[in-house]
C-alpha cells in the first residue's frame, strides 16, 4: 500500500491508502472492517505513508504501516503504526485490538536537555486521542530524547539529537468508535513530533529542528 504525491507542496490534500492486503490468515469482520476504514483514511499534506511488512508471531491478524514526514521537500521525521487482531483475546492487551506507534524526528540540541521534553511529548499522545475521541484504555509508552557526537575518524559530522515517542494502546472498536479516530491521533502525533502540528487554539507546537 502506498500513498503517492506529484510533489510535496502540490495539492490540497492526498489520496487514500491503496491496496490495503492483510496477512494471508482468512480475516474475520472485524478486522476487514478496519482495513476498510485505514483503505479510506485520508492523510494530511505532507505525510507520505506505505504499507511494510508486519509481525506474523504476536496476533493472527495484523497490518503494518510506515510514515514520513515531508516540509518543502525535506524529510522531518518518520514513524510507524501496527494494528493487531486476535479474535480470541489478549489478556495483556484487555481486548482484541492492540495499535503499536512509532515517531521519531531531529530536534536542536538543546531540547534533549530540557527536563520536560519527555512529559511533553508523551502529553501529545494521550491529548490527541482524546481530541479524535479515540476510545482507548491500556496506554502505555516511552518517550526518548538522544544526543549523538561524532569522534575519530567522523570527527566533524553533524551532531545530532532526536527525540522518539513509541507507545501502544488497545483501541474499543464497533460501529460508534471506528479506527478513524486513532489513524487521525497518530497523523496528528506526528506532525506535533516533526514540528509541524495542525493546532486547536491554545496548543503551542513543538519547536523541532531549526535549519
Amino acid at each position: 500500500m502506498q500513498q503517492r504525491r506529484a510533489s510535496h507542496t502540490g495539492g490540497d490534500h492526498w489520496p487514500s491508502v491503496r491496496h490495503v492486503v492483510a496477512t494471508p490468515n482468512i480475516a474475520p469482520l472485524e478486522f476487514s472492517r478496519a482495513l476498510s476504514e485505514l483503505h479510506a483514511m485520508q492523510w494530511r499534506p505532507g505525510l507520505v505513508v506505505e504499507e511494510i511488512g508486519s509481525p506474523q508471531r504476536i496476533a493472527p491478524h495484523s497490518i503494518a504501516l510506515s510514515a514520513e514526514f515531508f516540509q518543502d521537500d525535506d524529510a522531518l521525521g518518520n514513524g510507524r503504526l501496527i494494528l493487531l487482531h486476535d479474535p480470541a483475546g489478549n489478556d495483556s492487551w484487555g481486548g482484541t485490538f492492540r495499535i503499536v506507534s512509532y515517531a521519531r524526528a531531529d530536534v536542536d540540541l538543546d531540547m534533549v536537555a530540557d527536563p520536560m521534553l519527555p512529559d511533553v511529548a508523551w502529553s501529545w499522545m494521550s491529548d490527541a486521542l482524546e481530541q479524535h475521541a479515540a476510545t482507548h484504555h491500556h496506554l502505555a509508552g516511552t518517550v526518548t530524547a538522544s544526543y549523538g557526537k561524532a569522534f575519530g575518524d567522523m570527527e566533524g559530522t553533524e551532531n545530532r539529537a532526536e527525540v522518539e515517542l513509541r507507545s501502544s494502546w488497545t483501541p474499543q472498536l464497533g460501529d460508534d468508535d471506528p479506527l478513524v479516530g486513532h489513524l487521525r491521533a497518530w497523523q496528528d502525533l506526528l506532525g506535533m513530533v516533526c514540528g509541524s502540528p495542525v493546532l486547536p487554539q491554545g496548543i503551542f507546537p513543538f519547536p523541532g529542528r531549526t535549519q
